[in-house]
């Protein structure tokens, strides 16, 4: 069976058609962009776009409970502001469903728990409604193509993230949930030290003001494209510095970042390649080469100059790496494929990174207040 175009693979429970269990679903967060813009689509027409930075580790994982004997309607969600991820939910049904030959579902539980920040710019809204997205279809023995996932998150969430396409650099149309360019393989390597700006408040994306771009703004982000393009190709970690730099320049005239020239004048002190801040939240990076041969002083710099200059470190973590969540984890039961090898240059490694402490002994991977994040829910 296919939807949309891509395959649609049963579950775990040998093409049973019945949802009578309990699905689960998990969806990784971003750091921010690396670049986002307006960009020319295959036909020249001007289109928001992005490039996300992946990051390894925390995300959501959505449980979703079936409540076939319930009166029609009756979807919830826990915790209950979670409304974008309930909505995604709704349209899993009528999709899974459909997939099926089945009515919808009358009814369900959809229970959200995980570590992202929320309202940093980090996808928490992305994570939520593409785990409840994968949560429903492992809930139906389905396993929906990501250019469907794509679909139903934007149509859920007005704009969504890639989070659905794995970790590769793609320049995605966000409001649209379709690939522009898939740049290559991954993203040059680089150790990112990240921050939060504006005092770590969360930020209202859908209050944020519409950019505007002309066509001199399109020509700029066009060039920076190319030189991303070039910078994957090369795996030029100061090339994708630079991009990273001038992408988030050319935002300041969108939502000024009082602490921008800061950030950029520290990148300088303390030998990073560049800076990257999201463009709609207060999560930011400095950049760093993993070859360079005094990488852990410029680290540990770097977390000195920051917390002086009054900006919280968060965490430190580098492109390209490698976790070790299993598949079932990340898509649930019905999206494990056991026959599919491991690729030969994957590494199954952790990279190691120089302990980031500074002159009194303390690491560099807190500080500040905790933004909020989900609350985690024990479940049956």
């Amino acid at each position: 069976m296919t939807a949309d175009g891509g395959g649609v693979g049963g579950g775990a429970g040998g093409g049973r058609i019945g949802v009578d269990r309990i699905g689960v679903g998990f969806a990784a967060c971003h750091h921010g962009e690396i670049l986002q813009g307006v960009f020319l689509d295959e036909n020249g027409r001007p289109c928001a776009g992005l490039v996300t930075l992946p990051m390894q580790g925390p995300g959501t994982r959505a449980e979703f409970t079936p409540r076939p004997a319930t009166s029609p309607g009756q979807l919830t969600v826990f915790p209950a502001d979670r409304t974008k991820a309930l909505r995604a939910a709704a349209l899993a049904i009528e999709k899974c469903a459909a997939l099926r030959g089945q009515a919808p579902l009358r009814g369900g539980e959809l229970t959200l728990s995980g570590d992202v920040p929320l309202g940093l710019g980090m996808g928490s809204s992305s994570s939520d409604v593409i785990a409840a997205i994968r949560a429903v279809a492992d809930a139906y023995g389905l396993r929906l193509p990501p250019a469907t996932i794509a679909r139903l998150a934007v149509r859920a969430e007005r704009a969504s993230d890639p989070l659905m396409l794995g970790g590769r650099p793609l320049l995605f149309a966000q409001r649209e949930g379709r690939v522009l360019e898939v740049l290559g393989d991954a993203l040059p390597p680089a150790v990112v030290v990240g921050c939060t700006l504006g005092g770590g408040s969360p930020v209202d994306t859908l209050s944020l003001p519409a950019p505007r771009h002309d066509h001199e703004d399109v020509r700029a982000y066009e060039r920076l494209r190319a030189l991303l393009r070039r910078a994957v190709a090369d795996a030029d970690t100061a090339l994708l510095g630079h991009v990273s730099t001038e992408s988030a320049r050319l935002a300041q005239r969108v939502r000024e970042q009082r602490e921008f020239g800061l950030l950029d004048r520290i990148a300088g002190r303390v030998g990073a390649v560049g800076l990257q801040i999201a463009h709609s939240g207060n999560v930011a990076g400095l950049l760093f080469d993993p070859a360079a041969p005094d990488l852990g002083h410029r680290l540990r710099r770097c977390v000195r100059a920051l917390r002086t200059c009054g900006i919280p470190v968060t965490r430190t973590f580098a492109t390209g790496t490698t976790g070790t969540t299993s598949e079932e984890h990340l898509h649930g039961r019905a999206h494990v494929r056991r026959d599919r090898p491991a690729r030969s240059d994957t590494s199954r490694r952790r990279a190691h990174l120089p302990a980031l402490r500074d002159d009194e002994g303390r690491l560099g991977h807190g500080g500040g207040t905790a933004p909020a994040r989900h609350r985690h829910r024990t479940t049956r």
